[in-house]
């Protein structure tokens, strides 16, 4: 079964993170990336994105679309990056996530997949 985990950032999160030395922040990324390694067997793709304020939104509905620069909503919790899994069952994505060292919040979501013709 294949699923995408969401990274969401909060305030919080971020405030943390700026607030850590550079040998503290750097240990936290040390986990995040043995996090990786640990599961690069189940990983088949993903990103760290930009910030939030690079982003672009379309708007489409009635009319001609908008183009609006950054997130498309306001928030206190930004997706900061995906990973894409491929494990057996949400249970297995779950025990992956559980162990998660990063940002405080993953949603799962599983992918759709469309019969190609």
């Amino acid at each position: 079964m294949k699923y995408v985990l969401l990274f969401v950032e909060t305030e919080e999160f971020a405030r943390e993170l700026e607030a850590m030395g550079p040998a503290e922040r750097g240990r936290a990324f040390e986990r995040v990336n043995e996090w990786f390694a640990a599961h690069a067997g189940k990983i088949t793709g993903g990103q760290k994105l930009r910030e939030a304020e690079t982003a672009t939104t379309v708007r489409l509905g009635a009319g001609e679309p908008v183009v609006v620069d950054g997130p498309f909503v306001e928030g206190k919790e930004v997706v900061s990056g995906y990973t894409e899994i491929d494990v057996a069952d949400l249970d297995e994505a779950l025990r992956m996530v559980r162990t998660w060292p990063g940002c405080p919040v993953v949603e799962i979501r599983p992918v759709e997949t469309v019969p190609m013709e």
